[in-house]
């Protein structure tokens, strides 16, 4: 689909910087700009892209990014004009602004408007600084043009009494770190590790493990049973695929301090039986947003300059000699 103007503008301004865009939908993947523009307005804690380049990204508040299918696909981001806004399986809003060196498709729905992408580069320079070195926080606001701000984590619907109770809990503890840190997370990445986790009392050790377990768990893991759902699996083939995919990266992020998510993540166990399709729905979703949300804030509080010693050698660059 060729872009089009859509008539709808959405503002995405991060007020720590003094900084704000507007970005049209162009009626590229409409589903997923649907669901984007119904969900507004919302706040994130705004990401940046540690191995891709130049690209802005933030969890959103948005389920069905899960498991919406887009009408097309750029087939390399790479090659998208700076500027172009996206909606990804990841459950991410992303936005390019400058040079990206990960090949890979990637669903379009809008662009920031030209005269705004000065103010786009200098808020990409401010949150790389802050993702990779000062650790300040910087909260994106995701509003439609024009209108005033706010924010609004969904609760799912269940009626299983068990999974409507987990739903509540888990979306209650959803929107307690969705733009604080969690806790735990402050804690480990501080070194107070009730278990103990860390050979020889380390912890970059630690945290490095824990960054790679929560990441795959909410996207792979859990964004895939969301997916496999709605395309539908079997619901024996479900419940038997949640119980080989979640349980153990749970308790192993519960033993490094995470023990909110293994608790919960013994309780969806404990009734998954029960479930039927709508209900397993509603908890992956669940789950899927508030584990997405400790894999941000995992990245933010992530150590990064540890390794700024550490720097590509490049083909044409000159060997050293000793």
């Amino acid at each position: 689909m060729s872009e089009k103007p859509s008539g709808r503008n959405l503002e995405i301004a991060w007020p720590d910087l003094g900084i704000t865009v507007t970005a049209e939908l162009d009626g590229r993947n409409t589903e997923l700009a649907d669901a984007l523009w119904d969900s507004l307005p919302y706040q994130s804690l705004q990401g940046h892209a540690l191995v891709a380049g130049e690209h802005l990204y933030h969890a959103a508040p948005i389920p069905s990014l899960l498991h919406l299918t887009p009408d097309m696909r750029i087939p390399d981001r790479r090659d998208a004009p700076n500027g172009t806004v996206f909606c990804s399986g990841l459950q991410h809003l992303g936005i390019k602004y400058g040079t990206l060196t990960e090949p890979m498709p990637a669903a379009p729905v809008g662009r920031i408007r030209q005269e705004d992408m000065p103010g786009l580069l200098e808020a990409g320079q401010a949150i790389w600084d802050s993702v990779y070195s000062t650790k300040k926080p910087i909260l994106a606001e995701v509003r439609k043009a024009g209108t005033e701000g706010g924010h609004r984590i969904p609760e799912l619907a269940a009626a299983n009494a068990d999974a409507k109770s987990l739903i509540h809990d888990v979306h209650t503890a959803t929107e307690r770190v969705w733009l604080a840190g969690p806790q735990e997370l402050i804690d480990l990445h501080e070194g107070v590790i009730p278990s103990g986790a860390g050979s020889f009392e380390t912890v970059l050790p630690t945290l490095l493990f824990v960054n790679g377990e929560t990441r795959p768990l909410g996207y792979a893991s859990y964004g895939g049973l969301v997916r496999a759902a709605v395309q539908d699996m079997p619901m024996d083939s479900l419940r038997h695929m949640t119980r080989l995919l979640v349980g153990v990266p749970a308790e192993f992020l519960g033993y490094c301090g995470l023990e909110q998510l293994w608790s919960f993540t013994q309780r969806f166990l404990a009734c998954l039986d029960q479930l039927d399709r709508e209900d397993f729905l509603s908890v992956v979703g669940q789950l899927a947003l508030y584990i997405n949300c400790l894999g941000g804030w995992n990245l933010h509080l992530y150590p990064w300059e540890t390794g700024a010693d550490l720097r590509q050698l490049r083909p044409d660059a000159p060997v050293l000699q000793s």
